[in-house]
């Protein structure tokens, strides 16, 4: 089959890699916290809609990007849960459903996913303790710099700074490994 000059095939475009690599990962935590697989999936289809937007995810290092769909997953299941003004529940029919949601994925998946998982933790607890509790704050916590600056009594601007040395120096520790 021949392929006309400018067209490629959706399979082979960055976007799809981006989704075909992330989307398991980003729909079982999603899984988790919805009530039900269809507002799993549309939550996915929205995470995915705003990495596209704009091509912002696409300028990140492959390392971030993960970090980067985790985060603006839990900003939309938060929205989520703020529109529909519902709790995280789930039936025991759902329960097994989620359980056989997470056998599908490789081994091989799960394996490198805490491997990382483990190389970030290890280079995390190498950061400085207030850089540690920053970080925490910002990215565990899910608080903005503002939120930070309160709880910590600090200046936002500072906490913005702290956020961004501690990030930097993250890097370079995560690099080592």
């Amino acid at each position: 089959m021949q392929r006309q000059p400018g067209i490629t095939r959706v399979d082979e475009s960055p976007a799809a890699a981006l989704y075909q690599a992330h989307a398991p990962i980003i729909l079982t935590y999603l899984r988790r916290h919805t009530p039900s697989r269809e507002d799993a999936e549309d939550l996915l289809l929205e995470v995915f809609l705003a990495a596209f937007e704009g091509g912002r995810v696409e300028r990140l290092p492959e390392g971030e990007r993960i970090a980067w769909l985790r985060q603006v997953a839990r900003h939309k299941l938060a929205d989520h849960y703020r529109r529909t003004n519902q709790r995280l529940t789930a039936g025991l029919e759902d329960a097994v459903e989620i359980a056989s949601d997470d056998e599908a994925m490789i081994p091989e998946q799960v394996a490198l996913q805490h491997e990382e998982e483990q190389r970030l933790h290890d280079a995390i607890s190498r950061l400085p303790d207030h850089q540690q509790l920053i970080v925490r704050l910002r990215f565990a916590e899910g608080m903005s710099s503002a939120q930070i600056a309160n709880a910590l009594n600090k200046n936002e601007g500072a906490v913005r700074m702290a956020l961004s040395r501690a990030l930097n120096l993250l890097r370079s520790l995560y690099g080592e490994y």
